[in-house]
């Protein structure tokens, strides 16, 4: 088993950080197969290619961006009027199959993901230990096996691996890295799916409701964002695609049964919406640490010595020689020869040989390599980063709402547990506002505050001081 230190944390080359990046490679698309559930279809080189240009996504972001502010300012003039064409059943069924789509895409997406990381990833149990896990998570592309990746040289411009020659493209048949095994395919069309989500922000406005900027900025990002993933096939966009994906299973089958009239539990929309707030902390920690991480690879080289040695004299003749032959060669000898002094010194010299030695050692990798991957990353994590203090101020002004009017009642409960609720009531309530900011919601949001009552009608923050009263009054047991 390899050791606990063969993955290690150290700061960024600031090299990695320019803009825009340079000398990306080509997207690599994945190879033709088979017709399958899970591969219906296969993608063309030229056509992969293409949609992954940096002006497809500027260009729909833009637009849309557009479209929502001018939309928006029409209802404005309307006083939030439904549009007429919302009123209609073709309307409700266009919403409904806009649902059903979705959630059976979104689920689609992720079981052919969950596949694709199950094949890919190595766990860190394996022989090779925790660096044959980030090196399986971190680099996408060649062979499997520690130290067998493949990366792109931005200097060179060509895929390198440890001890093999430069190559000037990758081979998308070679499976068992995540890029191959399915990133290439489901990562590529669940970007092009961001763009039909923007359908999500019509309906909202159909209903003569405006579109909050921070929405608009939520779709627009998600585009931008998985572009940049993809574009330059930055490892942590898998991530994006898997955990979206589920959560979006899960969302758009709950607005498809509440089409419906279906009642969901008040604890199913919690899960849900604290998941949906989760991925965002979890998604932008996880993308950052790649910037941070390298780890070890052993590798054996082998080098060719050169070792002297003495030769052995040549052999004696054995044949008997002439009477005239021996005389001359005395003479020869006495008087000195240029042949015989010449002819000698080869049988004479000392000579060399050659071994071969093998060296074991560690070779530092660093989990990205690439300005492109580098960029990706980190757009991804500002593109985060107001989500998540959108979160954090929710969150606050929730926990101090709720504990001003919880320390109105003196005595209610031990301060541990108060302290617990409180936290607990106030991220519900941050997560709860950030999914009505972020997804449009309102009327999900609307439906929840009137599951949460309580028999007598009590809101959900006002029967939690209830439950307190009554603990405070509720006579205490005798010894």
């Amino acid at each position: 088993m390899a050791d606990a230190q063969s993955v290690v944390v150290s700061w960024p080359q600031a090299a990695l950080f320019r803009f825009p990046p340079t000398n990306a490679p080509v997207p690599v698309a994945p190879a033709p197969a088979a017709f399958s559930m899970m591969r219906p279809f296969n993608i063309a080189q030229p056509l992969y290619a293409s949609a992954l240009e940096v002006t497809v996504p500027l260009t729909v972001a833009t637009v849309y961006a557009v479209a929502v502010k001018a939309l928006n300012r029409y209802n404005g003039s309307r006083n939030k009027q439904p549009w007429a064409i919302s009123k209609t059943g073709v309307f409700h069924m266009f919403v409904v199959a806009h649902n059903v789509l979705l959630a059976v895409y979104s689920a689609w997406t992720f079981v052919g993901m969950l596949a694709t990381m199950g094949r890919a990833i190595v766990a860190p149990t394996h022989p090779d230990g925790l660096a044959a896990t980030v090196d399986s998570l971190c680099r996408l592309h060649g062979p499997p096996g520690l130290g067998a990746s493949a990366y792109f040289n931005e200097t060179t411009r060509a895929w390198q691996s440890i001890g093999q020659p430069a190559q000037s493209g990758m081979d998308p048949s070679s499976m068992g890295r995540i890029w191959n095994e399915g990133l290439a395919y489901y990562g590529w069309i669940f970007y092009l799916s961001k763009f039909y989500e923007v359908l999500d922000t019509l309906i909202i406005l159909a209903k003569g409701k405006s579109s909050s900027t921070l929405q608009t900025y939520h779709h627009a990002g998600a585009m931008i964002c998985m572009w940049a993933g993809m574009r330059y096939m930055s490892a942590p966009i898998w991530m994006f695609v898997l955990v979206n994906s589920f959560i979006h299973s899960l969302m758009y089958t709950y607005y498809t049964l509440t089409a419906f009239g279906v009642k969901v539990p008040v604890g199913v929309k919690r899960a849900l919406t604290s998941m949906q707030i989760t991925q965002f902390l979890v998604g932008a920690t996880y993308a950052m640490a790649h910037s941070f991480l390298q780890y070890l690879v052993p590798v054996t080289t082998s080098k060719t010595l050169t070792v002297p040695h003495t030769v052995s004299p040549m052999p004696i003749a054995t044949a008997t020689p002439s009477p005239a032959g021996v005389l001359e060669a005395l003479k020869k000898l006495l008087l000195g020869s240029q042949d015989v002094v010449e002819a000698a010194a080869p049988a004479l010299a000392p000579g060399v040989k050659t071994i071969v030695v093998s060296e074991k050692s560690r070779v530092t990798q660093s989990c990205i390599v690439t300005t492109g991957e580098t960029f990706a990353i980190w757009l991804n994590v500002l593109y985060l980063a107001p989500l998540t203090w959108l979160f954090v101020s929710f969150f606050v002004t929730s926990y101090v709402k709720r504990s001003n009017a919880a320390h109105k009642i003196k005595g209610a409960l031990h301060h541990h547990e108060n302290n617990v609720t409180l936290a607990e009531k106030a991220g519900w309530d941050a997560a709860r506002d950030v999914e009505r900011e972020v997804y449009g919601g309102q009327d999900l949001v609307q439906a929840m505050a009137r599951n949460t009552h309580d028999a007598n009608g009590t809101p959900d923050s006002q029967s939690d001081l209830s439950v307190a009263s009554r603990v405070q009054a509720r006579p205490r047991r005798r010894a």
